[in-house]
Protein backbone atom coordinates (compact mmCIF):
# COMPACT_ATOMS: atom_id res chain seq x y z
CA UNK A 1 0.00 0.00 0.00
CA UNK A 2 1.28 3.22 -0.79
CA UNK A 3 1.98 6.20 1.80
CA UNK A 4 1.02 9.42 1.28
CA UNK A 5 2.38 11.94 3.37
CA UNK A 6 0.27 15.45 3.88
CA UNK A 7 3.16 18.26 4.65
CA UNK A 8 2.19 19.73 8.42
CA UNK A 9 3.67 22.76 8.71
CA UNK A 10 0.14 24.14 10.72
CA UNK A 11 -0.82 26.12 8.05
CA UNK A 12 -3.63 24.44 6.09
CA UNK A 13 -6.70 22.19 6.30
CA UNK A 14 -4.75 19.43 6.86
CA UNK A 15 -7.05 16.82 8.07
CA UNK A 16 -9.87 17.46 5.66
CA UNK A 17 -7.57 16.94 2.87
CA UNK A 18 -6.61 13.71 4.49
CA UNK A 19 -10.27 12.28 5.26
CA UNK A 20 -10.52 13.10 1.32
CA UNK A 21 -7.72 11.15 0.19
CA UNK A 22 -8.50 8.02 2.44
CA UNK A 23 -11.85 8.18 0.91
CA UNK A 24 -10.89 8.58 -2.44
CA UNK A 25 -8.93 5.47 -2.68
CA UNK A 26 -6.72 2.84 -0.78
CA UNK A 27 -3.36 4.54 0.59
CA UNK A 28 -1.38 4.80 4.21
CA UNK A 29 -2.26 8.71 4.58
CA UNK A 30 -0.39 10.41 7.29
CA UNK A 31 -0.17 14.03 8.41
CA UNK A 32 3.58 15.28 9.09
CA UNK A 33 6.35 17.53 8.86
CA UNK A 34 8.98 14.33 9.94
CA UNK A 35 11.70 14.98 7.12
CA UNK A 36 12.00 11.08 7.32
CA UNK A 37 8.73 10.32 6.45
CA UNK A 38 8.11 12.80 4.28
CA UNK A 39 11.21 11.34 2.51
CA UNK A 40 9.87 7.85 2.30
CA UNK A 41 6.46 8.27 1.53
CA UNK A 42 5.15 7.42 -2.17
CA UNK A 43 3.42 10.52 -2.92
CA UNK A 44 3.24 14.20 -1.32
CA UNK A 45 0.38 16.74 -1.08
CA UNK A 46 1.44 20.26 0.05
CA UNK A 47 -1.87 22.26 1.54
CA UNK A 48 -2.40 25.31 2.67
CA UNK A 49 -4.80 28.35 3.70
CA UNK A 50 -4.28 31.65 4.86
CA UNK A 51 -1.45 34.79 4.32
CA UNK A 52 1.40 33.67 2.55
CA UNK A 53 3.73 35.34 4.30
CA UNK A 54 3.12 33.10 7.04
CA UNK A 55 2.75 30.01 5.23
CA UNK A 56 6.65 30.67 3.91
CA UNK A 57 8.11 31.39 7.24
CA UNK A 58 6.76 28.23 8.58
CA UNK A 59 7.44 26.62 5.82
CA UNK A 60 11.41 27.99 5.67
CA UNK A 61 11.16 27.48 9.72
CA UNK A 62 10.72 24.20 9.34
CA UNK A 63 12.90 23.13 5.96
CA UNK A 64 10.15 22.08 4.51
CA UNK A 65 11.29 24.54 1.82
CA UNK A 66 14.21 22.59 0.79
CA UNK A 67 12.80 19.54 1.49
CA UNK A 68 9.56 19.97 -1.17
CA UNK A 69 12.20 21.25 -3.80
CA UNK A 70 14.31 17.40 -2.93
CA UNK A 71 10.72 15.48 -3.24
CA UNK A 72 9.36 17.34 -5.85
CA UNK A 73 10.75 15.79 -8.35
CA UNK A 74 10.86 12.49 -8.37
CA UNK A 75 7.81 11.04 -7.21
CA UNK A 76 4.02 12.36 -7.56
CA UNK A 77 3.41 15.56 -5.55
CA UNK A 78 0.18 17.75 -5.71
CA UNK A 79 -0.19 21.25 -3.88
CA UNK A 80 -3.17 22.56 -3.26
CA UNK A 81 -4.35 25.95 -2.81
CA UNK A 82 -1.65 28.45 -1.04
CA UNK A 83 0.24 24.93 -0.81
CA UNK A 84 -0.20 25.82 -5.09
CA UNK A 85 0.79 29.75 -4.43
CA UNK A 86 3.65 28.49 -2.37
CA UNK A 87 5.00 26.56 -4.98
CA UNK A 88 5.77 29.90 -7.50
CA UNK A 89 8.40 32.01 -7.94
CA UNK A 90 7.35 34.92 -5.32
CA UNK A 91 3.55 36.56 -4.16
CA UNK A 92 2.63 39.91 -4.26
CA UNK A 93 0.98 39.01 -1.33
CA UNK A 94 2.28 40.81 2.04
CA UNK A 95 4.42 43.22 0.38
CA UNK A 96 5.89 40.71 -1.86
CA UNK A 97 7.06 36.97 -0.22
CA UNK A 98 9.69 35.27 -2.13
CA UNK A 99 8.22 31.14 -2.39
CA UNK A 100 9.49 27.69 -3.24
CA UNK A 101 10.31 28.41 -6.97
CA UNK A 102 9.21 25.17 -8.30
CA UNK A 103 7.07 26.95 -10.93
CA UNK A 104 7.93 29.93 -12.01
CA UNK A 105 5.47 32.60 -12.28
CA UNK A 106 3.88 35.12 -10.03
CA UNK A 107 1.11 35.17 -7.45
CA UNK A 108 -1.39 38.79 -8.04
CA UNK A 109 -3.95 39.89 -6.37
CA UNK A 110 -7.63 40.31 -8.02
CA UNK A 111 -7.82 43.72 -8.70
CA UNK A 112 -10.85 46.11 -7.33
CA UNK A 113 -13.80 46.69 -9.20
CA UNK A 114 -13.67 43.71 -11.85
CA UNK A 115 -17.29 43.01 -13.14
CA UNK A 116 -18.71 40.11 -14.75
CA UNK A 117 -22.23 41.14 -17.75
CA UNK A 118 -22.73 44.39 -15.32
CA UNK A 119 -22.36 42.41 -11.74
CA UNK A 120 -19.42 43.32 -9.51
CA UNK A 121 -17.51 40.50 -8.26
CA UNK A 122 -16.45 40.48 -4.72
CA UNK A 123 -12.60 39.39 -3.76
CA UNK A 124 -12.39 36.68 -2.71
CA UNK A 125 -13.54 34.63 -5.06
CA UNK A 126 -15.33 31.91 -3.16
CA UNK A 127 -17.69 29.38 -4.33
CA UNK A 128 -17.91 27.14 -7.67
CA UNK A 129 -16.64 28.13 -10.97
CA UNK A 130 -15.79 25.88 -13.80
CA UNK A 131 -12.41 24.93 -15.01
CA UNK A 132 -11.44 24.65 -18.33
CA UNK A 133 -8.48 21.49 -19.42
CA UNK A 134 -5.30 22.98 -21.25
CA UNK A 135 -3.51 20.16 -21.61
CA UNK A 136 -4.94 16.16 -21.51
CA UNK A 137 -3.19 14.95 -17.87
CA UNK A 138 -4.09 11.65 -15.93
CA UNK A 139 -5.10 13.67 -13.27
CA UNK A 140 -8.18 14.87 -15.50
CA UNK A 141 -8.89 11.58 -16.15
CA UNK A 142 -12.77 10.47 -16.02
CA UNK A 143 -13.18 14.84 -15.10
CA UNK A 144 -15.27 16.24 -17.93
CA UNK A 145 -13.57 19.89 -19.28
CA UNK A 146 -15.13 22.79 -17.81
CA UNK A 147 -16.41 20.65 -14.81
CA UNK A 148 -16.99 22.90 -11.36
CA UNK A 149 -14.63 22.83 -8.35
CA UNK A 150 -14.71 25.10 -5.11
CA UNK A 151 -12.44 27.77 -4.91
CA UNK A 152 -11.51 30.16 -2.42
CA UNK A 153 -8.78 32.82 -2.73
CA UNK A 154 -7.84 36.37 -2.99
CA UNK A 155 -5.10 36.10 -5.04
CA UNK A 156 -4.14 34.40 -8.47
CA UNK A 157 -1.79 33.06 -9.97
CA UNK A 158 -0.13 34.17 -13.66
CA UNK A 159 2.39 31.53 -14.75
CA UNK A 160 5.69 32.34 -17.01
CA UNK A 161 5.56 28.85 -18.63
CA UNK A 162 2.70 28.78 -20.94
CA UNK A 163 3.80 24.81 -21.19
CA UNK A 164 2.85 24.30 -17.16
CA UNK A 165 -1.15 25.37 -17.39
CA UNK A 166 -2.86 22.38 -17.04
CA UNK A 167 -6.41 24.20 -16.31
CA UNK A 168 -7.80 27.96 -16.56
CA UNK A 169 -10.44 29.24 -14.83
CA UNK A 170 -12.15 32.77 -15.18
CA UNK A 171 -12.98 34.96 -12.29
CA UNK A 172 -13.34 38.83 -13.99
CA UNK A 173 -9.84 37.78 -15.60
CA UNK A 174 -8.35 34.34 -16.49
CA UNK A 175 -6.09 32.73 -14.39
CA UNK A 176 -4.07 29.32 -14.18
CA UNK A 177 -6.11 27.14 -11.99
CA UNK A 178 -4.23 23.65 -11.65
CA UNK A 179 -0.28 23.59 -12.77
CA UNK A 180 1.77 20.79 -13.95
CA UNK A 181 5.09 20.13 -15.15
CA UNK A 182 6.86 16.39 -14.90
CA UNK A 183 5.57 14.77 -11.41
CA UNK A 184 4.24 17.99 -10.10
CA UNK A 185 0.62 18.98 -10.68
CA UNK A 186 -1.16 22.11 -7.95
CA UNK A 187 -4.92 23.00 -8.17
CA UNK A 188 -5.91 26.56 -6.88
CA UNK A 189 -9.05 25.05 -6.00
CA UNK A 190 -9.60 22.82 -2.97
CA UNK A 191 -10.36 18.74 -4.40
CA UNK A 192 -11.47 18.02 -0.68
CA UNK A 193 -14.56 21.04 -0.88
CA UNK A 194 -15.52 19.85 -4.81
CA UNK A 195 -17.54 16.79 -4.48
CA UNK A 196 -17.76 14.03 -7.35
CA UNK A 197 -14.83 15.47 -9.57
CA UNK A 198 -12.41 16.42 -6.32
CA UNK A 199 -12.54 13.60 -4.87
CA UNK A 200 -12.14 11.85 -8.49
CA UNK A 201 -8.72 14.00 -8.62
CA UNK A 202 -6.98 12.86 -5.04
CA UNK A 203 -8.48 9.53 -6.88
CA UNK A 204 -6.58 9.68 -10.54
CA UNK A 205 -3.62 11.09 -7.96
CA UNK A 206 -3.18 7.91 -5.87
CA UNK A 207 -2.96 5.91 -8.94
CA UNK A 208 -0.67 8.45 -11.43
CA UNK A 209 2.65 7.34 -11.79
CA UNK A 210 3.77 10.45 -11.93
CA UNK A 211 4.26 10.73 -15.78
CA UNK A 212 2.68 12.41 -18.83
Amino acid sequence: MDTVAVIDYGMGNLHSVAKALEHAGIARVVVTADPAIIRDADRIVLPGVGAIRDCMAEIRRLGIDELVREVGRDRPFLGVCVGMQALMSRSEENGGVDCIGLFPGVVKRFPDGMTEEGEALKVPHMGWNEVAHVIEHPLWHGIPDNSRFYFVHSYYIEAESPRQIAGRGHYGLDFSAALADGSRFATQFHPEKSAEYGLRLYRNFLTWDGRW
